[in-house]
């Protein structure tokens, strides 16, 4: 595919308007370069529009290339190009300042002698494998003769096996939701259910339109990648595999910890509902008898005590046995 021509900048002359104030980037970090064996490892955390210049001075990138790299709004995909791939991964990302997951944003250039890195977050995988391979001579040396294909898949394999602790502490979250439940907190885990529900929709977000990726990945990689080191990516659409099915057994678990959770609410507002309703009909007959004899007209034995502690014996009679047929028709 043939690069478009660089874009021109041309230089706006000075008005008597009013100038709009320049927008300031954040302080962006030095590219960092690894070299060993004919092959360049280059990562740039948190790529800004300075790092653009830098990039065009020593590759021939597609403009497109960049223009995906600078923007937030891109889907997984790979596209290939005459002498380099350019790839675009998301991975799941807990951040700590919101308390939730987001999706962190990997761009990747891949040519015979060269890897470009540059991820919109700091991922700890790719910073995790490039600090190792800047300490370990011998373990750089080894990586970099297999090739920038090997080079790829330790990056991806290890972005991917990040994944595998997330979806532990999610697993532990789902058992301990389950125990509340059970020990009959199920009104204090509402809220819990909804925050791991939550998750999982993230998770699944990320997870999901990466699975197509990693299957195109499987078919372009043979361009940077050895005969005798083929089964590698097999083994990253495998783990990408053991991913979603473990977000689907979440899914389907937290779904049903909800239904569960939902039957027992409903069952204590039964019981509640059922007390409530046997004590209107225990006292419903004794406001009646009590009405009676409380009305304002001549009634038998007025002025006198003993009908009084008669009307009295009555109500307690009637409750008590009320309650003792309600307890034997086990309705309390």
């Amino acid at each position: 595919m043939p690069s478009l021509p660089k874009p021109r900048f041309v230089r706006v002359p000075r008005g008597r308007g009013p100038v709009a104030a320049p927008q300031v980037e954040p302080e962006s970090s030095a590219p960092q370069i690894l070299d060993g064996r004919g092959v360049r490892w280059i990562n740039i955390e948190q790529p800004q529009h300075s790092h653009r210049g830098w990039l065009e001075e020593r590759f021939d990138f597609h403009a497109l290339a960049y223009e995906d790299v600078y923007s937030r709004n891109q889907r997984p995909k790979i596209d290939e190009y005459d002498d380099y791939l350019f790839i675009v991964l998301y991975f799941p990302r807990f951040d700590k300042q919101v308390g939730r997951l987001n999706a962190a944003e990997l761009d990747l250039f891949v040519g015979p002698d060269f890897l470009v890195t540059l991820p919109n977050q700091p991922l700890q995988p790719v910073e995790w494998l490039f600090e190792r391979c800047r300490a370990n001579d011998e373990l750089r040396e080894s990586w970099f003769s297999k090739g920038t294909g090997y080079l790829l898949y330790k990056i991806i394999d290890a972005c991917v096996d990040a994944s595998f602790p997330m979806l532990a502490k999610m697993g532990n979250k789902l058992e301990r939701i389950e125990d509340e439940i059970f020990a009959g907190n199920s009104a204090e885990v509402v809220r819990d259910i909804s925050n791991v529900k939550q998750e999982i929709i993230n998770f699944r977000k990320v997870v999901r339109p990466q699975r197509a990726v990693f299957g195109d990945l499987e078919r372009t990689k043979q361009r940077y990648l050895a005969d005798d080191l083929d089964v590698y990516f097999d083994d990253i659409n495998d783990a990408s595999e053991r991913v979603w099915q473990m977000l689907e057994t979440y899914k389907e678990t937290v779904e049903a910890l909800e239904a569960t959770n939902e039957s027992v609410l409903s069952h204590q507002l039964n019981d509640i509902l059922r007390v409530l309703t046997v004590l209107s009909v225990v006292f419903l007959p004794l406001t009646l008898i009590a009405s009676i004899f409380g009305m304002n007209v001549k009634v038998p034995g007025e002025g006198r005590i003993e009908p009084f502690w008669v009307v009295v014996t009555l109500l307690v009679l009637v409750g008590v046995g009320m309650l003792a047929f309600f307890r034997k028709r086990r309705w309390l």
